[in-house]
């Protein structure tokens, strides 16, 4: 079970929900089944993020236990079909972030446009999901893991892998909102969450060059962080007094990264200016706050969802973080250490991504 001869398909596995709580097992798996069309990444980094946790405890809807996490996965490919795309060779360093599947078809609206992450056949991420020929996916929190070509990443060799891992996932998901949505030159930008998501908002906002990048979170405690990330103005929410008046009608564009039920999200609208658009990232468990209708009517505003972004994108993005210099906050952890990271993460003490090194392969 799970062994080409060479190496073992073998890494950190949730078995019910309990897991989240710093009880995943290390044990086989069984990968995919090989296609021609696939690639054997050895795991030398792979990122934490909240969907990891999420799905852990069946957060999103029930979890297909066992599962293995991570999509934010870089290492060695060991292994490569002869159908590959993207001239992927044997000792290629690469990556795969959120999303390792999609149908491909040339019938699919979707994919046959170049917005692969929306395919409405069959969109597999990279863990917790199944493939057209019903195998499972798993994860990063692994020595190797299996993918197809089409969704592995060439990474430059100007990022660092632990600093190209989050950005797989973490930083596709604000960038492509950001891009998509006009951020940049004469643009005022507000980034919501200043966690893992939300500093790579700031980071995206600034590579891009907007005019102006507020930061809101619901304490002061990250604003010399958030400064030093691109923001130019800070919001405490919990702390500053009637701060939606004080600060209304001062941004374009709003990318939300937080995941709460409880967000202020009506007061998050008055902040945007005419015409300004509210792009919601983060996915809370439980439904989004309500608002009044005429919180959009009155300045003709645009409520929106973003889900990460396409291979085609990530490579646009990494090519613009060698160019502006990005480099993500990042705290690296032994992947024999993935349970306690994990406990950690859910306690918010990530400053501001956790990327686990698998010691054995880096």
């Amino acid at each position: 079970m799970g062994s080409t001869g060479d190496y073992k398909f073998q890494g950190w596995m949730g078995l019910d929900k309990n897991c989240v709580k710093g009880q995943m097992k290390w044990q086989q798996y069984e990968p995919k089944t090989w296609q021609e069309t696939d690639v054997d990444i050895k795991v030398t980094h792979c990122g934490i993020c909240a969907s990891d946790l999420h799905t852990l405890r069946s957060g999103w809807g029930p979890t297909m236990y066992p599962c293995c996490v991570g999509h934010e996965v870089v290492g060695t490919a060991v292994k490569v079909g002869k159908n590959v795309e993207g001239g992927i060779k044997v000792g290629d360093r690469v990556g795969v972030g959120a999303q390792s599947s999609s149908c491909l078809k040339p019938e699919c609206e979707e994919c046959a446009s170049g917005q692969e992450n929306h395919c409405q056949i069959k969109m597999t991420g990279t863990y917790n999901g199944t493939y057209l020929d019903g195998s499972k996916s798993y994860g990063g929190y692994s020595d190797y893991c299996r993918v197809p070509s089409h969704f592995v990443i060439k990474i430059p060799d100007a990022i660092t892998s632990e600093e190209a891992a989050p950005m797989l996932c973490g930083g596709i998901t604000t960038y492509a909102p950001l891009k998509h949505n006009g951020c940049g030159p004469g643009k005022r930008v507000g980034i919501v969450g200043i966690g893992g998501l939300g500093h790579f908002g700031l980071l995206y906002a600034k590579a891009l060059g907007a005019d102006k990048i507020t930061a809101i979170s619901r304490k002061s405690e990250k604003k010399a962080d958030a400064m030093k990330m691109g923001a130019d103005t800070f919001i405490a929410t919990e702390e500053e007094p009637d701060w939606a008046t004080k600060y209304g009608n001062s941004l374009d564009l709003i990318v939300c990264t937080v995941s709460s039920p409880t967000m202020p999200l009506e007061q998050y609208l008055q902040l945007l200016r005419v015409k300004g658009q509210f792009i919601q990232v983060g996915a809370p468990e439980d439904p989004i706050p309500g608002f009044r209708a005429f919180s959009l009517i009155g300045k003709g505003i645009k409520i929106g969802g973003s889900a990460i972004g396409t291979p085609a994108e990530i490579k646009e993005m990494l090519e613009l973080s060698v160019k502006q210099k990005v480099n993500p906050w990042v705290q690296k952890r032994p992947l024999k250490d993935a349970n306690q990271a994990v406990v950690d993460m859910e306690a918010n003490k990530a400053r501001y991504r956790y990327v686990l090194v698998n010691e054995a392969h880096a």
